[in-house]
């Protein structure tokens, strides 16, 4: 694996035990006497006397900084490149990671892909050791909780080499608990390897909304029971491998037409039907022991009469998640950038009324300053009282002990090689893909594809930009992956929106092959994808689609013989269809989802667990 930059080993190469240890000024020696051990970790659970005299002794500052967990822009703790360290200073105001530590003295920092935070295995570990160096070297310093989203699928922060599990609805086709245990057992060792404690899934929404712009694939399905016992399954594996994971968003994101990262969706269920259909995965993840769980930012009248958002409602954190559902672990806002909590209050109210529905750790404001200085005026005011952050800071101790953060919070180099990208991962994430690929269609026996009857094959369809960091695009995937299998096979790529001109391109180029294969996304009615692929049927060569996103367009592909579903276009899933198509694996998914029927939504052309096999 490729090093980071020159110079960043010097400043955050992996410290000895010792160094650690003097580090963090004793912490480690009083919170570890007397406590139990983690099975997974090997790290001390201290009882909550030790926390408390911790928090004792912090400032009112400290305090506040303890419940941030906030984006920083750079691969380097503290020598990012200069327009990494000229976004700092606009949207935060500090320079570095380090600066950002020692400044607000935040207790979490989340990593994006786009802030330039996870470029590869090695400089990731190198940022997470540079990170909690510079906060173990502040006064009373403790380590930092440092997450992100790696949800799998089509939301992931980490790419290649790391090993890029296929998404949950994929999973919820494959209906197979061990395989999701096996998918956090396996993620989260990679991401504790590379200093990453805390992750934001699995995804315990119900999609019980085609329509849904914001859930959808990242659902495990529409059915209750079955996603609460593969969201269950996957908190198990990541609590084995010692990273917290995080069940989202409470109290459900599954019934919405509107994107909360770009408005307040409301969700229109009576008090029955949360508890029949949102809450159950709910209730799975805190039987199951769930580190944390994260907000929505919807409005659901029959939790709260106020109509607030779910992340500022005291009724539905407090009243529902806390004392009707017994929780009583980390509880995280979904990001504070969104629209969805912005458009009642302002940035300064937000996060004051975030902590007092019942959260515990304010993710990633828009302006941390503001945010910042508005809960430390709360409490200055009397609005908040310094035992309430107490509380939740309590919590988020909790939790990094758990996850070993105060036995040794840095990792290594050699770690990383050992851990990430295996092997035996990179199979394991290949046979739960192959689990979950869907056949929907096959009239005539058209699928598996012959190597001696179809040898050449043309690969065209959408290639959205991939948020995964995998290979892409997957028309070119599909078309290697394909010619790796005996077939000769080229891509074209025709896009989400193919023009009239793109659609000729694609018929002419299918007069000179045996058989046409078409990856479809999210097509409508009116879509010309749709289109393509009538003019393509129309040359009377074999055409296979394969849904790369959302299995529901096989209502609009009616004259389609063969039709395949990966729920997601990121490589291995893609590479698992390719081998359904070729015959090297049989399909065995069936859908987590129901297909209504395009010209009647009302009636169901495809039900829960239809699939076909060969």
């Amino acid at each position: 694996m490729p090093d980071s930059s020159p110079g960043s080993m010097a400043s955050t190469a992996r410290p000895s035990r010792r160094t650690v240890l003097a580090a963090t000024a004793g912490v480690t020696s009083v919170l570890a006497a007397g406590g139990t051990v983690h099975a997974a970790t090997g790290a001390h659970r201290p009882d909550d006397r030790k926390l408390r005299a911790l928090i004792s002794r912090m400032t009112l500052e400290e305090k506040v900084g303890q419940l941030f967990v906030m984006r920083v822009y750079g691969h380097s703790a503290t020598d990012p490149d200069q327009a990494d360290i000229d976004a700092n200073l606009s949207e935060i105001g500090v320079r570095t990671a380090a600066e950002l530590v020692a400044k607000y003295r935040v207790g979490g920092i989340i990593y994006f892909a786009w802030a330039h935070n996870t470029r590869d295995p090695h400089q990731i570990a190198d940022l997470s050791n540079g990170i909690q160096k510079a906060s173990l070297g502040l006064p009373r310093g403790l380590p930092v909780l440092i997450s992100t989203d790696q949800e799998h699928g089509i939301v992931a922060r980490v790419g290649a080499p790391a090993t890029l599990m296929p998404g949950a609805m994929n999973v919820g086709a494959g209906g197979s608990r061990s395989d999701a245990r096996n998918l956090g057992r396996v993620a989260g060792r990679e991401l504790r390897a590379l200093g990453i404690r805390q992750n934001y899934s699995p995804v315990a929404d119900v999609n019980v909304n085609p329509a849904n712009p914001v859930i959808g694939v990242r659902s495990f399905g529409s059915e209750p029971d079955a996603v609460a016992g593969l969201v269950a399954a996957e908190v198990k594996g990541y609590e084995s491998s010692g990273v917290a994971a995080t069940a989202k968003h409470f109290p459900g994101h599954g019934d919405t037409t509107t994107d909360s990262h770009e408005a307040l969706p409301t969700i229109h269920h009576t008090r029955e039907q949360w508890e029949e259909l949102d809450a159950p995965p709910f209730r799975a993840a805190v039987a199951a022991g769930i580190d944390s769980i994260m907000t929505a930012h919807i409005v659901v009248p029959a939790l709260d009469a106020a109509e607030d958002p779910a992340t500022l409602s005291h009724p539905i954190l407090t009243g529902i998640l806390r004392e009707e559902l017994g929780y009583d672990g980390v509880v995280v806002t979904d990001s504070l950038g969104m629209e969805g909590v912005r458009t009642k209050y302002g940035d300064d109210r937000v996060p004051v009324l975030a902590l007092k529905a019942g959260v515990d750790q304010l993710l990633n404001p828009p302006s941390l300053d503001v945010a910042w200085n508005a809960v430390l005026q709360a409490v200055r005011d009397g609005e908040l009282t310094e035992e309430r952050l107490d509380e939740s800071i309590l919590r988020v101790l909790r939790m990094k002990a758990r996850l070993g953060l105060f036995d040794d919070p840095y990792v290594s180099r050699a770690g990383v090689d050992r851990v990430v990208g295996t092997r035996s991962h990179l199979a394991a994430a290949d046979r739960i893909a192959e689990h979950g690929t869907t056949l929907l269609v096959n009239e005539g026996g058209l699928l598996p594809l012959s190597r001696r009857r179809t040898p050449k094959v043309l690969v065209v369809g959408a290639d959205p930009a991939s948020p995964s960091g995998t290979t892409g695009p997957p028309t070119g995937v599909l078309a290697d992956a394909l010619t790796e299998l005996g077939f000769t096979a080229t891509a074209l790529s025709t896009g989400t929106a193919p023009s009239a001109a793109t659609i000729a391109k694609a018929v002419a180029a299918a007069g000179d092959v045996d058989a046409v294969v078409v990856g479809t996304y999210n097509v409508t009615a009116s879509s010309s994808q749709k289109t393509l692929v009538e003019q393509l049927l129309a040359t009377g060569k074999p055409v296979v689609a394969v849904a790369i996103r959302n299995p529901y367009d096989v209502a609009h592909l009616p004259g389609v013989k063969a039709f395949l579903a990966s729920y997601s276009w990121t490589d291995v899933e893609v590479r698992a269809a390719a081998r359904a198509i070729a015959g090297k694996v049989r399909p065995r998914g069936t859908l987590p989802v129901p297909v209504q029927r395009a010209d009647d939504p009302t009636a169901v052309l495809y039900p829960v667990g239809h699939g076909l096999r060969y």
